[in-house]
C-alpha cells in the first residue's frame, strides 16, 4: 500500500530511495505528464552514473534535460532525442551511451518488464542497427528480434489523480508511458495533481492499481511547459473586418 507524504517534498522523497548507478523509468511524453517534481528531486540527491528510460530526455533546462545538464546520466535508453542540445552534445563527444529503441518496442519492455516477461520477439527492426547483437528466431516464415523487458530499480510518475491507496488515474498525452513506467520499477513514486483519501479512485477509474505505487505524494501547481509552440499567422484581412 502506498503511503502519503505529509509535506509533499519531492526532494525528500527521492533520496530516500536514489543510489548511484540505479536504472530510472520517467513518465512522460516530451514533455507532457513529466513528473518535474520528482526529476528535480533526483537531480537535487546527487545521485550519478544513472541509466534513464523514457520515451524522450525532455528538452534543454527542462525535464530530463537538467540531469543531463547536471552530469549525472551515463546511460539513455529511449526512442526520441531530437529536441535537446545538450543531449546530443554528449553523445557525440562519447561522454553518453545511448540505446536507441523503437518506440513500440519501448513501450512492449516496459510492460514485459512490469508483468514479470523476460524477453520477447518483434519483427521491428529486424535486419537494422537496432537488431546487432540480438538473437534472432523465425516463427511462421518471418524473422524476428529478441527484446529484454526492462525492469527499473526506480520509476518516477507523474498522474492527474490519485489516493491514498497508490490507485492512479492519468489524462490525456500523460497516459503516455506513465503507466508502463509506474508498473515497471521495483521502486515507483508517483506525483498527482489531486490527491485524494483511500476509495477516493474508483475500481472502474483505476489506470495504475495502488500495488505498484510504493510513495506517492501531491505535486507542486506550476505552469506546464509547451516543447513546442506552433500558431497560424495572424491574418490581417481578417481582423481588420472583424473590427468593422
Amino acid at each position: 500500500m502506498a503511503r502519503k507524504t505529509t509535506d509533499g517534498n519531492a526532494a525528500a522523497l527521492v533520496a530516500e530511495c536514489a543510489r548511484d548507478g540505479m536504472t530510472v523509468a520517467v513518465g512522460g511524453f516530451g514533455l507532457s505528464g513529466n513528473p518535474f517534481d520528482l526529476i528535480e528531486g533526483l537531480r537535487d540527491s546527487g545521485v550519478r552514473h544513472l541509466t534513464v528510460v523514457s520515451n524522450n530526455m525532455g528538452v534543454d533546462g527542462k525535464g530530463l534535460g537538467i540531469l543531463l545538464e547536471n552530469g549525472q546520466v551515463d546511460k539513455v535508453i529511449a526512442s526520441y532525442v531530437g529536441e535537446n542540445k545538450r543531449f546530443a552534445e554528449l553523445y557525440l563527444s562519447g561522454e553518453l551511451e545511448v540505446e536507441f529503441t523503437p518506440q513500440g518496442t519501448l513501450a512492449e519492455r516496459l510492460r514485459a518488464g512490469g508483468a514479470g516477461i523476460p524477453a520477447f520477439y518483434t519483427a521491428t527492426g529486424v535486419g537494422t542497427m537496432v537488431a546487432e547483437g540480438k538473437p534472432t528466431a523465425e516463427f511462421d516464415g518471418r524473422t524476428y528480434v529478441q527484446e529484454r523487458g526492462i525492469v527499473a530499480d526506480l520509476a518516477l510518475v507523474h498522474a492527474w489523480q490519485g489516493d491514498e491507496d497508490g490507485n492512479l488515474v492519468y489524462r490525456l498525452t500523460s497516459q503516455n508511458f506513465n503507466p508502463l513506467c509506474a508498473a515497471s520499477g521495483r521502486v515507483t513514486l508517483a506525483e498527482v495533481e489531486n490527491l485524494g483519501g483511500r476509495g477516493t479512485v474508483t475500481p472502474d477509474q483505476v489506470m495504475t492499481p495502488g500495488v505498484y505505487v510504493n510513495r506517492i505524494i501531491t505535486s507542486v501547481p506550476r505552469e506546464k511547459p509547451i516543447e513546442q509552440r506552433t500558431v497560424r499567422p495572424r491574418d490581417e484581412s481578417s481582423n481588420r473586418e472583424a473590427s468593422a
